[in-house]
């Protein structure tokens, strides 16, 4: 795991460490120091801590223009012992919220588990969301990921979706191409 990077093709467009509205402006990061892990294995040094202690983030892109932001998980989602659903609401979600963004992608590729506690928060963000004509969205989550998700019935509040190469579009045109998919489907 410790060499599972968070997606760097953009950085020329966006570093969430320099955007001084991003929860995570100032970090400063190690190339050579691993510490953070996921269980017992060590994962990269540009992944960010939230609050969980078996899920990690990269802030990919934000724009508050357009009023969406993608973000890349690694690790284990747990609501039943780590409730990372409240740490990504609060200690995020919620401050890109009230920057202005009401759109969020979910890069899952690397969430590897996936338990459930309750549907209190993702309500709770699916409301807030849906009052600012936003959502969330999942994007590539691993399929027995996925099956512990909509067993839950979770998906009702955070779309899942999949796109492979999701790495060759720029930020915007990916933010457009999820967005007008999801309004197709809203109209049909």
């Amino acid at each position: 795991m410790h060499t599972l990077e968070p997606f760097y093709n953009w950085r020329h467009i966006y570093v969430s460490e320099e955007d001084q509205r991003s929860p995570f402006s100032g970090r400063q990061y190690s190339e050579f120091e691993f510490s953070q892990t996921v269980y017992n294995y060590y994962i990269h040094p540009q992944w960010d801590d939230f609050g969980s202690r078996t899920l990690y983030l990269k802030v990919l892109m934000a724009d508050y223009e357009e009023r969406y932001a993608i973000i890349e998980l690694i690790g284990e989602w747990n609501d039943a012992v780590e409730n990372d659903i409240m740490e990504l609401k609060r200690e995020v979600l919620e401050k890109f919220m009230y920057e202005g963004i009401n759109k969020f992608i979910l890069v899952g590729e690397n969430v590897l588990n996936y338990h459930s506690d309750g549907r209190d928060y993702y309500e709770e963000l699916y409301e807030e969301l849906s009052d600012e004509n936003g959502w969330a969205v999942c994007l590539n989550m691993p399929e027995q990921t996925q099956y512990d998700f909509k067993h839950a019935k979770l998906n009702r509040y955070i779309e899942l979706m999949e796109l492979e190469n999701w790495r060759t579009y720029k930020p915007f045109h990916l933010f457009k191409k999820i967005d007008n998919e999801l309004t197709a489907r809203l109209t049909n």
